[in-house]
């Protein structure tokens, strides 16, 4: 997905260029005969500085090149090099994103966008926009982050769909960490769709779509769909050059491998993606590894290196004020705790990420409805286990039915399923049979189709 600058717009209208003829010949101390001799009149001069003709590209560069400014800057009014400048300077950003504060680079992509803006430059917008998105997810305000992915998404309206797939990928992530898994594959499933359709097999563009879909897949349960995006990801990560794709890739692969029961091949995916990312300096990837390092070491059973490698995660996002993503390590962080019997430092770490505002739309916050559901559930869940082992029933399952109402919201089927369960044996060891018998149809009714979901037939799979 080649990015290219926005140049060979046509001249701005003659009133326009007209103006800024007049001001450059007086800037400059030049007479309208002096500007227009040898090759026009100062007549024609007069005329086009009041807006009366729109000049030809030859009289345009003649002017160009006696004012001592390049064509494109006399015909709209951008400066010379202006768009390659914003590249340099989106690039500036993209690596203070990659290694500082969401909030820092945020600013830097905002004046970016401010110039982009002024001198019409749409593509230099746009991705100034995708950069801004980028910025909120790290620190939790998805809502915002959404509408700048949109926005990049209409500017980008008369771009080749490739071009338009980093925007997609953007809402669709916004809408994964909302809590909102079905409409998340929505998006990347009708994408993939569209650009089969076309005939628009760009590896980069299916390889951003394939691996964003794992992740919203293994929550909902849909674990054969979450495969065999891992698989085409894999088949298609040959013919990508972006390093940083590639390591994304191995990121979402292992995931699909760490639920088959093949933790070693797991983790020397997340080896790979970690050494990439490590040598590309983008820090809250590298963060992402070391978290799913973590569950990987935490599935093997073993506690000790698990509670290593997710502090080592929580360190890195909080250096870069990535609050969220910050918040979501916690959650499994306390979970280890509480397997290695500390259940104290556990509860200390869950109870401020659920405090007043827990179901808040959108913007920083506690983890809730709207910002990092499916951890929100987990946070109750952990909560509930807590108070089942101090013999607390009624604050056990005030803390389950938190939770299972933001999986039910955010269709996480895995773990809805086992939190029915925890639900179900509470209740029945409370003799309360039939509402345990409720509470384990509730999760069964969820996996009745493992492996599918509700959306209809997966994406075509395109020619590899």
């Amino acid at each position: 997905m080649t990015h290219k600058s926005s140049e060979g717009l046509p001249p701005d209208d003659p009133a326009e260029i007209g103006r800024r003829v007049l001001r450059l010949r007086g800037e400059r101390g030049l007479t309208q005969r002096q500007l227009a001799e040898p090759a026009y009149t100062a007549a024609y001069v007069s005329t086009l500085e009041s807006g009366k003709v729109r000049p030809s590209e030859a009289a345009l560069r003649h002017l160009a090149e006696r004012l001592g400014v390049s064509y494109e800057e006399l015909a709209t009014g951008r400066p010379a090099h202006l768009a390659a400048e914003l590249r340099l300077r989106l690039t500036d950003a993209r690596r203070a994103l990659a290694t500082g504060a969401p909030e820092d680079a945020a600013e830097l992509f905002r004046t970016v966008h401010e110039e982009a803006v002024t001198h019409t430059l749409a593509e230099e917008q746009a991705d100034a926009l995708l950069g801004l998105g980028d910025c909120l997810l790290e620190s939790g305000e998805l809502t915002t982050a959404r509408e700048q992915f949109a926005a990049a998404e209409r500017l980008l309206a008369d771009r080749p769909l490739p071009r338009r797939v980093p925007a997609v990928r953007g809402r669709a992530t916004a809408h994964l960490l909302s809590g909102e898994l079905r409409y998340a594959c929505y998006l990347l499933e009708s994408t993939l769709d569209e650009l089969d359709a076309a005939g628009l097999h760009d590896p980069e563009a299916l390889l951003l779509l394939y691996t964003a879909s794992i992740a919203p897949y293994m929550d909902m349960g849909a674990h054969a769909r979450a495969a065999h995006a891992a698989e085409l990801a894999l088949a298609l990560a040959p013919r990508v050059d972006d390093p940083a794709l590639v390591a994304g890739m191995h990121r979402g692969v292992a995931r699909t491998l760490i639920a088959e029961g093949r933790i070693a091949e797991a983790d020397a995916s997340l080896a790979k993606a970690q050494e990439l990312y490590r040598q590309l300096h983008i820090r809250t990837e590298l963060a992402h590894c070391h978290w799913m390092r973590g569950y990987v070491h935490a599935q093997d059973g073993d506690l000790e290196h698990a509670e290593s490698e997710l502090r080592t995660a929580r360190d890195i996002l909080a250096s870069k004020r990535a609050a969220l993503f910050t918040e979501q390590v916690e959650v499994e962080l306390a979970d280890v705790l509480r397997r290695r019997g500390r259940t104290d430092e556990a509860e200390a770490l869950l109870r401020p990420l659920l405090t007043a505002g827990d179901g808040d739309e959108g913007g920083a916050g506690p983890l809730g409805a709207g910002r990092g559901a499916v951890h929100a559930g987990g946070a109750h869940r952990l909560l509930g286990l807590i108070a089942e082992e101090r013999g607390d029933a009624e604050r056990a399952e005030e803390h389950y039915r938190a939770a299972l109402s933001l999986l039910e919201r955010s269709s996480a089927v895995g773990d809805l399923a086992d939190l029915c369960r925890l639900l179900g044996d509470l209740l029945r060891r409370a003799g309360r049979v039939e509402a345990a018998m409720d509470a384990y149809r509730t999760g069964l009714g969820h996996r009745a189709a493992p492996g599918t979901t509700t959306l209809g037939p997966a994406p075509a799979t395109p020619p590899m």
